[in-house]
């Protein structure tokens, strides 16, 4: 079956200052000012069309870094990833315009996709109705909840048929109502073949939604296979992580660091 993303080792690197001088500095000089942190080190995955994954893992584990790599919104600094089809992230306020309202932000968004204004005229009503915003459409997103915001962006995202559907943690936020509704709605994207992903820290929607999991722990790869392998090997570690001390839970995350170093400079 035709490959629909294939990312082969992927980095992502950021600079992280202990102020404002030191990031000036490191634009102005030569010498290597703030040190580096690498949300993702050489992370490898295929997916097939028609697949859906679930990016699972604790806080700071490169989920959502990795999400917007695929979905073109972040550059990786090494590494290829390659997407076959038309993507589109879901994500709390994923590019919304705070100022702009409900109506606007789904015009722009839709111009910027490339429709014809006919098209955006003839595919709005559908998208303020998926979204139960009603009388909010035309109040400017700043005033919204999480919530909300999530319901808008999910319902422009589906509305435009995507190829490849991303959603980072929009689902967790607003009723339940609604997510189940957005559930389903991903569950008839699946049926038509298209590929999902789905970044979230509920294991009950990765059973109920995902295929596949991808545990990313510190950056790195942790695990992969399938649902009933990977998300019982989760609960037992989350399980023992929570039962530590503090300072073995710095231990833990030293010796992450240090397999994260070497496989760094593994690539080199």
């Amino acid at each position: 079956m035709e490959k629909a993303i294939i990312a082969k080792n992927v980095t992502k690197k950021y600079k992280l200052y202990s102020g404002t001088k030191e990031r000036l500095f490191d634009l102005i000089f030569p010498k290597d000012y703030g040190e580096d942190f690498y949300a993702l080190a050489n992370v490898s995955f295929e997916l097939k069309k028609g697949d859906s994954i679930g990016f699972m893992g604790m806080n700071g584990s490169g989920k959502s870094t990795l999400a917007n790599i695929v979905a073109g919104i972040v550059p990786e600094t090494s590494g290829t990833v390659e997407v076959n089809g038309q993507s589109a992230l879901i994500a709390v306020a994923a590019g919304l315009k705070a100022d702009l309202s409900g109506r606007d932000n789904i015009e722009l968004k839709l111009l910027m996709l490339g429709f014809s204004k006919e098209e955006i005229k003839e595919m709005e009503p559908e998208i303020i109705d998926f979204s139960e915003l009603g009388k909010f459409i035309d109040q400017p997103v700043k005033s919204y909840s999480s919530g909300m915001r999530s319901r808008l962006g999910f319902s422009i995202s589906v509305n435009i048929d995507p190829d490849i559907l991303i959603i980072d943690e929009a689902l967790s936020v607003g009723d339940r109502a609604f997510a189940e509704k957005s559930l389903d709605k991903m569950k008839e994207f699946k049926q038509k073949g298209k590929t999902l992903i789905f970044v979230s820290h509920s294991l009950g929607q990765m059973r109920q939604f995902c295929e596949k999991i991808l545990w990313l722990e510190y950056g790195m790869v942790k695990d992969v296979g399938t649902v009933e392998e990977i998300i019982p090997k989760y609960e037992t570690f989350l399980g023992d992580f929570k039962k530590m001390s503090r300072e073995e839970k710095e231990t833990y995350k030293e010796k992450a660091m240090e397999r994260q170093k070497e496989l760094l400079m593994a690539q080199v």
